[in-house]
């Protein structure tokens, strides 16, 4: 299974999460967004609703209805009940039910460091997990070392 490791330095989950999940849907994909906090989860809505200028990333917030249906899925939980099999956890909290996931993004801040690289640290010593590290350049992200 794959992590990939954002360091969010220049700008908020909320701007990241929307190429995520159109990059996870173009791949046949569905997506789980995590996240402890309330207002985070409104934020991710509103930036999956605003993602193009002519379109939005269909999506739903779990518990209210229909979450199998729902191609992103905002949660609370890490727990896909929309099937998803890539899970972004947008709060900078890393939660060990990501490694039941096919593939995992995992978005911290500079407060956050300390704490991302003692995940880093145990995910690289596992045989069947591939960490890597994604940092902003700009207004892009490069892989770094």
């Amino acid at each position: 299974m794959q992590v990939d490791f954002y360091h969010l330095t220049r700008d908020p989950a909320e701007k990241l999460v929307p190429v995520l999940a159109q990059k996870t849907l173009d791949g046949g994909q569905r997506m789980l967004l995590v996240s402890n906090f309330v207002g985070q989860l409104e934020k991710l809505s509103h930036a999956l609703w605003q993602a193009g200028p002519t379109s939005f990333l269909a999506h739903g917030l779990a518990g209210n209805g229909h979450d199998e249906a729902q191609p992103v899925l905002i949660s609370g939980k890490c727990e896909a009940t929309n099937g998803a099999r890539f899970v972004a956890l947008t709060d900078g909290e890393w939660r060990d039910e990501a490694l039941g996931f096919d593939r995992a993004f995992y978005l911290f801040t500079a407060d956050q460091i300390d704490s991302a690289r003692t995940v880093w640290r145990a995910l690289s010593s596992k045989d069947d997990v591939t960490p890597r590290y994604w940092k902003q350049d700009g207004g892009r992200w490069v892989e770094g070392p």
